[in-house]
């Protein structure tokens, strides 16, 4: 089964450009870690005060997940995140969610087991 891995930035008004910088131009090292399948950086709704960003990654299972956070590459991955913690309104908030049915652009379905 699936697992993905998704936090929700609430990025203040006006740092909406320096928080998608900060995605756009680090150093992307994901894609040598076993398990991972994909990332995506999403930008939400336009609120009063912020604007809803959302990353996610999917990975093969949840044990390919969890050996990632406690790896080298994730900690070299969140360096400097306290830094820049005047972008966000609040700490970013983890969902984590097993895969339990995938539809494709095809139409077949396919639940996991």
């Amino acid at each position: 089964m699936n697992f993905i891995a998704m936090n929700r930035f609430k990025v203040g008004k006006g740092n909406e450009q320096a928080f998608e910088s900060v995605w756009l131009n680090r150093e992307i090292h994901l894609h040598k870690e076993p398990g991972f399948i994909e990332f995506h950086l999403l930008r939400g709704p336009d609120r009063d005060d912020h604007v809803l960003y959302s990353s996610h990654t999917v990975w093969e299972s949840e044990a390919n997940f969890t050996a990632w956070t406690k790896s080298q590459s994730f900690r070299d991955a969140h360096k400097g995140v306290g830094e820049r913690g005047s972008l966000y309104l609040g700490h970013p908030e983890f969902e984590g969610f097993t895969v339990i049915q995938t539809v494709a652009a095809d139409g077949t379905s396919e639940a996991a087991e």
